[in-house]
């Protein structure tokens, strides 16, 4: 048990999980790019609120719509909120995701220049075990929802170490590509240097030739 409980609090701090808060302006659209590798359950929490903290907190006319959308830019996900949410999607392929978040305020004549903060929390990968075993009175219960919430995250944490290493090959490639670029172009620029430096050579010669200065 000492051991299961000690795997079970390293995965704790292995979740992949990105907290942050910005300001945001009335009708403004603001987008956050993540990392993503494929076949990844992604949950994100947000809070919006007015950034001035002297004003009323019961304002039911925010809202917040929330855009997520792929490397390909096709849309993966387009729902409205009130001014506290949830949203999850799952990626269909590795590489940069955006999740854009613009206020949806009714007030629009009242509000409109009014600074607001957004508060948000993404996690990626399955970071949360069944309710259901919170409850659990069992004990062999509990730990089979414990020991498959580990499955789930190494699950993850592999995946995520497949797409760094697709990363890496591809930077590898690119900068191979590179350099043989600027290795043929060097080539390239010295051939010339030399090509234009025999012309000018043969054209002085034929000029002095031609005044019988040699």
């Amino acid at each position: 048990m000492r051991t299961l409980a000690l795997v079970l609090l390293q995965v704790c701090f292995l979740t992949w999980s990105t907290a942050m808060f910005f300001d945001l302006g009335e009708q403004e659209e603001r987008c956050i790019i993540e990392e993503i590798p494929d076949d990844t359950l992604v949950t994100g929490y947000f809070l919006l609120e007015h950034w001035d903290e002297n004003k009323p907190t019961n304002t039911p006319h925010l809202g917040m719509t929330v855009t997520i959308r792929d490397p390909d830019n096709e849309i993966l996900l387009l729902k409205r909120f009130g001014k506290f949410g949830k949203f999850t999607f799952t990626s269909h392929a590795p590489g940069q995701h955006y999740l854009c978040m613009q206020t949806n305020s009714t007030k629009f004549s009242v509000f409109a220049a009014e600074r607001l903060r957004v508060h948000l929390d993404v996690q990626m990968g399955e970071h949360s075990t069944d309710p259901s075993a919170i409850k659990a009175k069992d004990t062999v219960k509990t730990m089979e929802y414990s020991v498959q919430h580990l499955i789930d995250q190494m699950h993850y944490i592999s995946r995520q170490q497949d797409y760094q290493r697709e990363r890496e090959e591809t930077f590898r490639e690119i900068s191979e590509q590179t350099n043989w670029s600027v290795l043929w172009w060097a080539f390239i620029q010295t051939a010339i240097l030399l090509s234009v430096g025999v012309w000018q050579m043969k054209r002085l010669k034929d000029f002095l030739i031609e005044k019988k200065l040699v």
